[in-house]
């Protein structure tokens, strides 16, 4: 019997940006899907392709066309790769909605939070003005705004980071999305903000019974939020899988250096932070084998020449690496 299709659906996605020296893959041949109800988390440092692989599902990759975008990028079994930008319009914030980086900067500065929000409602409703105004102010409730109406009225530098935040959800809410992307949500707000940002959005999902799409830097988030986890690294997916099996037995020596490198209150003192030797390679400057290779204390001559496959681990864990492609079950010890 064949199984239903996932709610979204990335196959061999390649996202290349356009350059003098030719087209760079940002994001190359990955492959993940995500499911009714799930929250899932994208994470790595910064330069992994994380936000280019979510950017990509909805061609926001780039706003000059830069960006070639191939594979398959499936939503309920409907094909987005090579929609015209007019129907993407219609699939961006009324199907997939979006939360960017940095509330502070997202914001336009010269319009009242509402008047942005509304420009959504706008857009993809045909609610009245009156109509549109009542959402408005039902949102700004949903996520937790104190006095809706009159917040909906101030501008962005009138509100707190926690608030900008809240806004940004709010909007990315407004049409009630399948799915929800929230590109590093938690940045730059205090870490009561981020526990109650975090609360708010598992708190709607069980409402609302959508999707969330998280991408972060941050493995406590990941821990304490996701039920799944990918892991990228120079625009690859080194490993995945449920977010206890991923942080309780990671396989790959990639995610056992994040893992190894959080700061804990039981270190001993005079005891140095441990730490992933050297830097994510340039896009241009790829390895021709495992891209961790350049990086990692256990890499032999085959993950120098030939990219590893994600081996199948049991219950949906895998990795990308070539001792568990070999069987030896761990990572080179």
């Amino acid at each position: 019997m064949d199984r239903a299709p996932h709610l979204l659906e990335l196959e061999h996605l390649t996202t290349c940006f356009r350059s003098d020296q030719g087209e760079l893959p940002a994001v190359d041949d990955v492959s993940w899907y995500v499911d009714k109800g799930e929250i899932v988390a994208i994470v790595g440092e910064s330069g992994s392709g994380k936000t280019v692989s979510c950017l990509s599902i909805l061609n926001l990759a780039s706003q000059d066309g830069s960006a070639a975008i191939s594979g398959s990028i499936r939503l309920e079994g409907r094909e987005l790769v090579g929609l015209s930008p007019a129907e993407l319009q219609k699939v961006r914030g009324k199907e997939i909605g979006m939360i960017f980086q940095e509330p502070m900067t997202s914001l336009n500065p010269v319009f009242t939070v509402g008047g942005q929000i509304d420009e959504t409602l706008r857009a993809h409703t045909d609610l009245t003005r009156a109509e549109r105004k009542k959402r408005i102010i039902e949102l700004l409730e949903l996520v937790g705004i104190p006095e809706a109406a009159r917040r909906a009225k101030c501008y962005p530098h009138e509100l707190s980071g926690g608030m900008k935040q809240r806004v940004m959800i709010a909007m990315a809410l407004s049409c009630s999305p399948k799915i929800l992307i929230a590109d590093e949500p938690t940045t730059a707000l205090d870490v009561t903000i981020q526990a109650q940002v975090l609360n708010l959005l598992r708190q709607l999902r069980d409402r609302l019974g959508m999707s969330i799409i998280i991408v972060t830097h941050d493995l406590g988030v990941v821990a304490n939020f996701a039920e799944r986890v990918i892991v990228m690294y120079a625009g690859c997916i080194v490993e995945q899988g449920s977010t206890r099996a991923v942080l309780k037995n990671p396989r790959h020596w990639y995610t056992k250096g994040l893992l190894a490198s959080i700061p804990r209150l039981s270190a001993q003192k005079g005891v140095e932070l441990t730490v992933i030797p050297g830097n994510v390679p340039d896009i241009s400057e790829m390895p021709a084998g495992c891209r961790f290779c350049t990086r990692c204390g256990h890499a032999q001559p085959l993950c120098r020449e030939q990219r590893p496959p994600m081996t199948e681990l049991g219950g949906g864990h895998g990795a990308a690496c070539w001792a568990c492609a070999a069987g030896e079950g761990e990572a080179h010890e």
